[in-house]
């Protein structure tokens, strides 16, 4: 049996190839969700990333929890693990009676014990986080909160990767659409010549 260190460095290996192997933000954050869960050993993983207005957490990914759970409703900011967003990391030790989460009802029917939140940073803002389930009640240890925050400030890096290479491709096909069409040279004619 391999140590929970080794199965985390394993985990973020794997992350970091799948980031450095496509561009496709849902692809990277689907896998690291799911190496999430495998290497914890938990129930689930979820990656909701902010609303623009700031105001609720939009669910980008997820994996290990029902569709029930996913869709029970919207997670308002301030009644929704709320800590998280200021930037540290929240383990909460039973899911079903903490005034912190927000539908812990369905979180008892969901089979879901304890939380995990972490903060998604870019460039020193909150983002989103990232949530890890467990069946079992656990107190999660510094390794586990450290290997968690590892691979939501890899996901940050991953989803700026896919924004900065969409403004390129999109710029790519704006200049080529004028360098293709039929009268380019003589735009760029007219342009160069003396008034």
């Amino acid at each position: 049996m391999e140590s929970r260190e080794i199965s985390y460095f394993r985990a973020l290996y794997k992350v970091a190839v799948t980031i450095n192997s496509t561009l496709e933000p849902k692809d990277v954050l689907k896998a690291l969700a799911r190496s999430t869960t495998k290497s914890m050993d938990a129930k689930g993983c979820a990656i909701m990333l902010l609303s623009p207005d700031r105001r609720e957490l939009r669910r980008s990914v997820d994996y290990g929890l029902s569709d029930q759970y996913v869709q029970k409703g919207p997670l308002d900011v301030d009644r929704s693990i709320a800590e998280v967003l200021t930037g540290s990391p929240v383990a909460i030790f039973d899911a079903t009676s903490d005034p912190r989460c927000q539908y812990r009802k369905e979180a008892k029917e969901e089979g879901i014990a304890s939380i995990l939140g972490v903060p998604v940073r870019f460039r020193g803002e909150v983002i989103g986080v990232m949530r890890v389930y467990t069946a079992e009640p656990r107190e999660f240890s510094l390794e586990d909160i450290e290997f968690v925050e590892a691979v939501a400030n890899l996901g940050a890096i991953a989803l700026e990767n896919a924004r900065r290479h969409d403004e390129v491709k999109a710029n790519y096909d704006m200049i080529a659409q004028y360098v293709y069409s039929d009268n380019w040279v003589n735009q760029l004619w007219e342009a160069g010549k003396p008034a």
